[in-house]
C-alpha cells in the first residue's frame, strides 16, 4: 500500500521562504483604524448638528401652533391665524433645510478629504511596500543561488 504524502510540512517549507512582513499589516490595520476614526467623527458631527437644527424646529413649529391654536372671536381670524402658520412654517423649512443642505455639504467636503490623504497615504505605503518585498525577494533569490 503507498503511503500518502505529507503535504503539511511542504506547505510549511514553500510559505517559510517567503518574507512576510506582518509590520506593514499592522501599519495598513492602523492606518485603517485611523480613517475609520475620522469619518466616524464626520458622521458623528454631522448627526449632532442635524440634531439640533430638528430640535430647534420643532420648538419652533410648536410654538406657532400654541398660537394658532388659540381661540378667536371671529371665524375669518381662524383662516388668518392657519394661513400665518402655514406662511411662517414654509419660512422656517426653507431656512432648515438650507442648513441641512450645508451640513451636508461639510460632510461631503471632509469626507472627500480625507478619502483622498488616506488614498495618497495609502499609495504611499503601497510603494514602500513592494520596495521592500522586492528587496527581500532579490536578497532570498540571492542566498538561493549562492546555497547551490
Amino acid at each position: 500500500m503507498a503511503k500518502a504524502q505529507d503535504f503539511s510540512t511542504v506547505m510549511k517549507d514553500i510559505m517559510g521562504s517567503f518574507p512576510v512582513d506582518t509590520k506593514a499589516m499592522e501599519d495598513a490595520f492602523s492606518s485603517q483604524a485611523a480613517l475609520s476614526e475620522k469619518l466616524s467623527g464626520v458622521a458623528l458631527d454631522a448627526a449632532e448638528k442635524s440634531a439640533e437644527i430638528s430640535s430647534k424646529w420643532t420648538k419652533e413649529t410648536l410654538s406657532k401652533m400654541t398660537e394658532m391654536s388659540k381661540a378667536k372671536a371671529e371665524p375669518a381670524d381662524y383662516a388668518k391665524a392657519m394661513t400665518d402658520f402655514a406662511s411662517a412654517n414654509a419660512e422656517v423649512a426653507a431656512e432648515n433645510m438650507a442648513a441641512f443642505a450645508e451640513i451636508a455639504k461639510k460632510v461631503q467636503m471632509d469626507t472627500v478629504e480625507l478619502m483622498m490623504s488616506a488614498g495618497k497615504d495609502m499609495q504611499e505605503d503601497a510603494a514602500k511596500a513592494v520596495k521592500k518585498a522586492t528587496d527581500d525577494v532579490t536578497s532570498a533569490a540571492k542566498k538561493a543561488s549562492a546555497a547551490k
